[in-house]
């Protein structure tokens, strides 16, 4: 029972109830063979940690924490950020495109995003997750939503972030939301205009045909005009491409 490997790789502890023990449940450990090939190639594993908290208050808050991976779809583990700390941690096996979803009572969920590339040797990544409240004006990024290059089309590694947009409108069937689609600066204003606009639309089209009444929603195309990073570098181009929830009313 709860089999967990430590990050590089070669050791790892299981709880067991076995005959023959000093206690009811006691922690087994066990050392993995390690070959000449493995130490020159490294531990292809990543230590993911942070802490949640509230985004005014800057109080640690437990969570709900859900990691998907992105392209089967597939929660692959459930946890919680600790009760008087905020803070989390698990491992993870690169190679793979993650969705981390970050929700607790009363607050926004919380989407993030890594790739962890199949090179990648061992590594630490902080995610710090600011949660905000269920009130007007509140907004959040929708990191986990994708579009095929240049085109409104949703991505299949979209699925996970929209299911779970759809089930915060539907436990919440008072909120009123705006989807806003943003750009980097590469092209014409028009164009990028026309194009975030789209992709708003297409995000509100999935919501109306997932039972969401269309009156309750909203979308618009900010194009360049509402940068959140710099666009000289492809990192910061990246972060501006992206869409947004925002809360504008209750009923």
């Amino acid at each position: 029972m709860f089999f967990v490997i430590e990050a590089n790789g070669i050791i790892a502890y299981y709880s067991s109830d076995q005959k023959g023990t000093m206690g009811a449940k006691d922690i087994f450990k066990i050392t993995f063979n390690s070959t000449n090939k493995r130490k020159e190639s490294g531990p292809k594993l990543a230590l993911l940690k942070g802490v949640i908290s509230d985004e005014k208050t800057k109080l640690p808050l437990e969570a709900n924490i859900e990691l998907v991976d992105n392209e089967k779809h597939e929660v692959i583990a459930k946890f919680k950020s600790n009760s008087v700390s905020g803070k989390y941690l698990i491992s993870l096996p690169s190679g793979k495109n993650y969705g981390i979803n970050v929700i607790t009572t009363g607050y926004l969920f919380q989407s993030e995003n890594v790739t962890l590339p199949d090179s990648a040797v061992y590594q630490e990544i902080t995610k710090n997750v600011s949660l905000k409240k269920l009130e007007i004006g509140t907004k959040i990024v929708l990191n986990n939503i994708f579009f095929d290059y240049d085109k409104s089309t949703i991505k299949a590694e979209s699925k996970s972030e929209l299911e779970r947009l759809t089930k915060l409108l539907t436990e919440n069937p008072d909120l009123k939301i705006e989807i806003s689609g943003h750009t980097d600066n590469v092209g014409s204003s028009s164009y990028n205009q026309k194009l975030s606009e789209s992709r708003a639309k297409t995000v509100v089209d999935f919501l109306i045909s997932q039972g969401i009444n269309q009156d309750r929603l909203v979308y618009k195309g900010y194009g360049l005009d509402q940068p959140i990073a710099n666009n000289d570098s492809e990192e910061g181009r990246q972060l501006n491409r992206r869409t947004e929830f925002k809360i504008v009313g209750k009923s």
